[in-house]
């Protein structure tokens, strides 16, 4: 018996000299064996077979068969990948299973992407909050165009029974587009306080779900669910609550130490700490030339020619401490 042969196609797709010798073999009901030497893949195949009666001549396998053959292997094919698919139908169940608490976990914290989806989902918090509303606002002065979206939330929400606490930076006070947002809320159950600095944004709902920003450009946020991390925003929100300063009360305006200000004070227990002037003006919400402005009035207060020399009468002075 000889050899098979591995050939690049199967009966289904014959090569030419193939396909002209299994016609020809059909057409005169056999072919001789010399006629099909450019064909021997068609016996490999099963499509010739010798003649017993004539060995030097092959005879052909009808269609029928060579159909039925090939369609059997086909059902063979797609019960093997039915069973390969239950198998690993069977295996992915087993994992879910066991990812079960950590998808869970990752449903307490998600990702928003964009402005869009972090608007979506401040509505959605919104709009299922029914007992308070806690806010920390940084930046200083809010713009006026904002406070004006923002109104229509407030008032849907005071609507409702929502008590609304926010947290502003002093500089606040000085913006006139909050009095007048307050003004057009009536008096109603909300409440600001200021701070020399607060925290980046943070937005709370019913001690549920919080939204912190994820990106310094505000273009990505997190959405918290989770218990733990919520009770812990809430209670950082709640001692700088207690620290910070009733709108309807004044700013303590200076001290006794030679005429500095309280803000000049904040300023140089920043400074004592080694921020750059940038960051100082980010945390208490002013432009960097203010803060330049103070710096330098600090400056002349204490009686210093240079940075470091500053950063030293800070300490001896015990300007270093946050005033309170």
């Amino acid at each position: 018996m000889s050899e098979q042969v591995a050939h690049p196609h199967g009966a289904d797709r014959l090569c030419p000299p193939a396909e002209r010798a299994y016609a020809d073999a059909l057409r005169a009901g056999r072919i001789a064996r010399e006629d099909a030497r450019e064909a021997t893949c068609l016996i490999d195949l099963g499509l010739l077979h010798p003649d017993p009666a004539a060995l030097d001549w092959l005879l052909p396998t009808s269609p029928q068969a060579v159909m039925a053959r090939l369609l059997r292997g086909v059902h063979e094919d797609i019960a093997a990948s039915q069973a390969r698919t239950g198998v690993v139908a069977a295996a992915f169940e087993r994992f879910a299973a066991l990812g079960a608490p950590a998808a869970a976990d990752s449903e307490a914290i998600r990702v928003l992407d964009g402005i869009p989806r972090i608007n979506a989902a401040i509505d959605d918090a919104i709009a299922g909050c029914t007992t308070e509303s806690l806010t920390i606002q940084p930046r200083g002065i809010r713009p006026e165009h904002i406070l004006s979206q923002a109104l229509p939330r407030a008032l849907d929400m005071l609507d409702r029974g929502v008590r609304i606490r926010t947290l502003y930076t002093h500089v606040a006070r000085h913006g006139p587009g909050l009095h007048d947002y307050l003004h057009q809320l009536d008096g109603r159950a909300v409440e600001v306080r200021t701070l020399d600095e607060v925290t980046d944004r943070l937005l709370l709902f019913d001690r549920t779900v919080a939204i912190i920003p994820a990106a310094a450009d505000d273009t990505s946020a997190l959405e918290l669910r989770h218990p733990a991390l919520v009770e812990y925003l809430a209670t950082v929100f709640e001692r700088l609550w207690r620290l910070a300063v009733p709108l309807s009360d004044a700013v303590p305006a200076a001290t006794d130490f030679e005429g500095i200000t309280h803000r000049e004070r904040v300023i140089a227990a920043l400074l004592a700490e080694g921020h750059q002037d940038a960051v100082i003006a980010q945390r208490l919400g002013i432009s960097v030339r203010t803060c330049r402005h103070h710096i330098s009035r600090l400056a002349a207060a204490l009686g210093s020619s240079s940075r470091t020399q500053l950063g030293v009468r800070i300490a001896q002075s015990g300007l270093d401490a946050h005033p309170r």
